[in-house]
């Protein structure tokens, strides 16, 4: 379990939603929670600069850029612990566009369109999209 994990994501809490952005208390989609939670966690610059792309999570794409992000940069796990990062598919056919952190057994937190960052249930409806569980190495 990570602990310092969560306790990071946990300062993210009420930041709004700003497509792109990763300014803790300013602004920050889901992608951009996960890349303040690295800047912090490992007190350096990201690995690699984040690409332009859609906040639309209904893109249908032969690839999935933000799963091979994850790959490269953590651990792929089977059994979630605390401090976990979470990938979300909204549709067989779409890309990767969600990510979280869970939190506990049954929540997480995350940030997306017309929410602050926030925690909540990690809910049978969330769980039935998850396609990736990722560990910081």
């Amino acid at each position: 379990m990570n602990e310092k994990i969560v306790e990071i994501a946990r300062e993210w809490l009420g930041t709004p939603y700003r497509h792109q952005m990763s300014v803790k208390g300013l602004g920050c989609d889901c992608l951009g929670l996960l890349r303040g939670v690295w800047r912090t966690y490992y007190q350096s610059d990201e690995p690699e600069q984040a690409p332009n792309y859609s906040p639309s999570w209904g893109d249908h794409r032969g690839d999935d850029p933000l799963m091979g992000v994850a790959k490269k940069y953590f651990d792929s796990v089977s059994c979630l612990e605390v401090g976990d990062v979470l990938m979300f598919r909204m549709r067989p056919t779409m890309a990767v566009k969600h990510c979280a952190i869970l939190t506990g057994p049954e929540t997480m937190i995350h940030a997306y369109s017309r929410h602050e960052v926030r925690e909540e249930d990690f809910s049978d409806w969330w769980q039935k999209k998850l396609v990736g569980r990722f560990r910081f190495r």
